[in-house]
């Protein structure tokens, strides 16, 4: 079956259009597929398909197999591939994924996407909805001791939930591998939790380290870089409109500051290379 490379700020997944097709195990080929030494390599595997209520659908599964409602790098990359690829001649297009549907505008050079501005729709703030397990309705700058530390959280659903920490020194010194499993498995996340970390550089830029349920480490996490813009604007720590700087490159994000409004996310959409494998 043939397949593409793609990543978004170095979070990286192999796509498959199955618009004609299907993948008999989904759950069991991302597994297989998203191992860096056995497989091709990965954060996990996007699935193609057509769209019931927008023009296509992204399934999205996590490296562990787990299915993700949304990817914010990984729609920018979908929309790529359908754009690059013939499936579509629009500039403007909607992708849904678990029933939530975005909408992409693309910006095109020499004939292939370069970029995408999505509209990631308005942040959950509600606590029981994100979902964590608090005592106030929001979960805004609450504290949660972890491993004996007590950190200060700001949680955010966007379609996926996110914990969202700020801290002091530049994340890259943060011990992620040890901390990253305790919150994402932590009982105040009803279905885990996704946990970026932060240090505000000044109010229009920020530094992010990010743990993914069900993935770990990842060079970047598009919907966690607007969540983390959302921590720190409800946090008076940032301007509406931002640069969120992750270890794969660089995310706009901007967001008014009222509940109802959509954030707006425009990074880049790479491909790395095409290819076929028995599935």
């Amino acid at each position: 079956m043939k397949f593409t490379k793609m990543h978004g700020c170095g979070n990286d997944y192999v796509y498959f259009d199955c618009t004609n097709s299907e993948i008999a195990d989904e759950s069991a080929a991302a597994i297989a597929l998203s191992d860096r030494h056995f497989g091709i390599g990965g954060d996990g595997i996007i699935i193609i398909k057509k769209g019931r209520k927008a023009d296509f659908e992204m399934v999205m599964y996590n490296a562990d197999g787990s299915r993700g409602a949304m990817c914010g790098n990984g729609v920018r990359c979908v929309a790529k591939y359908v754009y690059d690829k013939g499936l579509t001649d629009k500039t403007s297009i909607s992708i849904e994924s678990m029933g939530a549907v975005k909408y992409i505008d693309v910006t095109v050079e020499n004939g292939k996407v370069k970029s995408a501005k999505v509209d990631m729709g308005a942040p959950i703030l509600e606590a029981k909805n994100i979902p964590v397990t608090v005592e106030s309705e929001r979960a805004i700058n609450v504290p949660l001791t972890v491993d004996g530390t007590e950190y200060k959280m700001t949680c955010v659903s966007m379609g996926n939930p996110h914990a969202v920490v700020f801290i002091e020194n530049s994340p890259k010194d943060f011990p992620l591998e040890k901390i990253g499993p305790l919150f994402e498995n932590n009982p105040v996340f009803p279905d885990r939790t996704n946990t970026e970390f932060i240090k505000v550089i000044d109010r229009k830029n920020l530094e992010m380290r990010v743990w993914e349920r069900g993935s770990g480490e990842t060079l970047a996490c598009g919907t966690g870089a607007c969540a983390s813009a959302v921590a720190a604007i409800l946090n008076g720590y940032a301007d509406n409109e931002l640069t969120v700087h992750l270890i794969g490159g660089d995310l706009q994000i901007s967001w008014s500051g009222n509940d109802a409004d959509s954030v707006f996310m425009t990074g880049p959409a790479t491909t790395v290379f095409d290819g076929e494998i028995d599935l």
